[in-house]
Formats: structure tokens, sequence, C-alpha cells
């Protein structure tokens, strides 16, 4: 009798996820904790946590570049912890179960696509929006098997460097880390702002949620960096719209908390740049699972591998 639940994992720059998930995409039960240097010995005491051992399999997402026929991750910007494991093989020999591997933000997509904010659309890019910027493409319903780094794609040929390699990288001005440099780097040049007096005078720790709490409080400098970060968001939307006009692109992340000041600048920005009929087709919405679509899709890879190989042939 087949096994009706998968261990769905989602391991992201800031964040590891680990859910025990139905085949109808309901999560069981789940565990998060901060992502570390050991990653592995992480993954496995989460799965102990759990507590249950009868699983069909085990999905993987990962922030990075992934290396599917080997089952590893070429590169990962934001987790270099992660490169060069073969993960997959690890995982197989230790639980003997099928291990499947993804991109962070392909898994997301897919587990909106099955019971989230994507289920009403065919075509769909998703962004997540948080240390970097990853993404997902949903296209004609399936999965688009292709890299979609899309926080990787160059908005400033003469920009800062990006720790992918590049330089002008979109989450180089767009992502959390983004704001936090920036932040870091103005109060470091004594520029006035309510920021100074956060995590007890040491700036060097404030996050996008201390950035935005001071921008509610009317503080110019934590409104200009969120607006600002908008702006090249924005590009980013425009760049999307224009070249694959979708229905619709679905945000997910941390930062999308600070919707009303970093994502409408964004949605401004993309309606001044986006071929206007394009633009006036797509919906910019949320995401409606959160932190649960990257743990629903990752378990989906198993489900969907296992009924592909009991299919009959003709």
């Amino acid at each position: 009798m087949p096994k009706k639940f998968a261990i769905g994992i989602d391991i992201g720059g800031t964040n590891l996820r680990v859910a025990l998930v139905s085949g109808e995409g309901e999560i069981i039960r789940k565990i998060k904790k901060p992502s570390s240097e050991q990653v592995l010995e992480s993954v496995f005491e989460s799965i102990a946590e759990i507590g249950d051992s009868e699983f069909a399999g085990i999905g993987l997402g990962i922030a990075g570049l992934i290396d599917r026929s080997r089952g590893r991750i070429f590169v990962s910007p934001n987790l270099h912890a992660v490169e060069g494991i073969e993960i997959v093989e690890i995982m197989k020999r230790k639980y003997k179960v099928p291990v499947f591997i993804e991109n962070d933000a392909n898994v997301a997509a897919l587990g909106e696509k099955i019971s989230g904010a994507g289920k009403g659309f065919d075509n769909f890019v998703l962004l997540t929006l948080g240390t970097g910027i990853g993404g997902g493409i949903i296209y004609h319903g399936k999965l688009l098997n292709v890299s979609a780094e899309i926080g990787h794609m160059s908005i400033n040929p003469d920009g800062e460097k990006c720790p992918c390699g590049n330089t002008g990288c979109l989450e180089n001005y767009a992502s959390a880390r983004a704001m936090i440099t920036k932040a870091v780097s103005m109060l470091e040049k004594e520029t006035e702002s309510l920021l100074k007096e956060c995590c007890k005078g040491s700036f060097y720790k404030i996050t996008p949620e201390d950035i935005y709490l001071s921008a509610l409080d009317g503080d110019t400098l934590s409104r200009d960096i969120l607006r600002d970060a908008g702006k090249y968001l924005g590009v980013g939307f425009a760049n999307i719209i224009n070249i694959m006009s979708p229905e619709a692109i679905i945000l997910t992340g941390g930062l999308i908390g600070a919707w009303n000041i970093y994502v409408q600048e964004a949605i401004k920005e993309a309606s001044r740049r986006a071929l206007k009929d394009l633009f006036e087709a797509v919906k910019i919405i949320p995401s409606s699972l959160g932190d649960n679509a990257g743990l629903i899709g990752a378990a989906s890879l198993v489900f969907d591998n296992r009924q592909k190989s009991t299919s009959p042939t003709y």
C-alpha cells in the first residue's frame, strides 16, 4: 500500500523548514529553525523531530543553482555551506527512500500552483523576496525547467559586485541584504535616523523589520531605503512582464510585510517601465501560503514522481 506522506524540506539563506506533508498538500507537522553551516546535521535532526518514519520520499528545495543530474547544488550565493554536497545521494543512503531536489523558489511556485495563490493561473512568475531574490516560473500549468535566477538579472552593468560573481544584480539593490547594507552604510556616515536606537545601539544587527517599523514611525532614511529597493524591484517586474507576459507575479518572503511602501513603489515603477498593455494584464499579488509554499511544493516532487513511475505506458 503506498505511503500517504512525504517530507518537504525548504533550505533558504535564513531559515530551514521541514514538514510532513500529505498527498493532498496538507502540512501535518512542521519545524522551522535558522539555517546553519551544519546543513545536513540540521536536516537530519529536523526529520527525527518530525517523528514519522512512514514517508514515501523526501523533496528538497534549496536556494541556489541546482545540478539535478548529480543531486547537488552548483552554487548558492547566500548559503555556501550546501555547495558541492551530493545531498540527494547522502539522503537516499540514510533514509532508503526516493529523494528529489529543486531550487527553493521553484518548489514555492509549485506549492502556490497546487494549493495557493497560483491555483487560478496557468502562467505566473513567483518571486521570493528575502535575504536574496529567487524566482520560479509556472508555464501552461507546469513548472518551467529553467534556472529562473531572477535575482541575478543585471540591472546596473557598472553596479556593485554580487556574491554570485556578477555585478549589478537585482538582489544587490532590492533584497533584504541590500536594505541592511544600505542602512549600515548610511549610519556609519552619521546619517540621522531612528535606526540608531535599534538593537541597543548596535546598528550592525539591524533587520528589514527594524527598517520597516522605523519607516512607519516617519524615519526618512528608512522610507528612502524601502522606496529605493522598491524602485529597483519594479525594474525587475517590468523586465519579467515584458519578456514573459505572465498572468500574475506572486510575491512571497519576509519582505512582503512592507507591501505598502516597498512593493507599492515597485508596482508604481513597473507601471512606468513595462509595456502598457502587458502591465495592465498582469496581477501582482502576495502568496497565500507564505512559508508553507516551499514545503508543499518540495513534497509534491515525491508524489509527482511516484505517479509518473506507476503510470502505465502505451
